[in-house]
């Protein structure tokens, strides 16, 4: 399983509980579209990931940007992804970029609201944020390989699919 969260906006620790710390838990690997926000929840989601693929989001401090790129793409049993924040970033630019890297996926976060939707080409996830939901509520996504396609839902941190989906 991939685990796919965003936006911790916490200068402590990783503020997962719940499903949402099951799943960073069980997964094969994690991905963190951004804001850490300081170098002690980077280190925290690392202690909590066997392997942890994050970038840098608008409000992580210079040392989270020194140990994180601005955008990553992750091969993951068959499933490529890029990665961003997307602060910087449209739905026609996040396609463009999915589609410039040969992506399945484009993950990005910023916005704290979770949903996936057709970009141009390319399937475009935003996992939401499972710490500091503002108006939306709190979610992770979590993904599994089914053979050629990928399979994949929005949770609640009290366990609770909210949307599935297939890339």
């Amino acid at each position: 399983m991939l685990t796919v969260v965003s936006d911790t906006h916490s200068r402590d620790d990783h503020r997962l509980d719940g499903r949402t710390l099951e799943a960073v838990r069980e997964a094969d690997a994690v991905v963190h579209a951004g804001d850490f926000m300081t170098e002690p929840v980077l280190d925290a989601f690392q202690a909590e990931a066997d392997r942890l693929y994050g970038v840098v989001g608008n409000n992580d401090r210079p040392a989270v940007q020194d140990r994180l790129p601005d955008r990553r793409v992750v091969d993951h049993e068959g499933l490529r992804l890029v990665v961003v924040h997307g602060h910087e970033h449209s739905d026609t630019a996040l396609s463009l970029l999915g589609r410039q890297e040969a992506a399945d996926l484009v993950v990005f976060g910023h916005s704290h609201r979770p949903g996936v939707h057709e970009g141009d080409g390319v399937t475009l996830l935003n996992p939401g944020s499972h710490a500091q939901p503002r108006r939306y509520r709190p979610a992770h996504a979590e993904l599994e390989t089914d053979g050629d396609a990928v399979e994949g839902r929005l949770v609640d941190p009290d366990g609770t699919v909210f949307e599935e989906f297939t890339v």
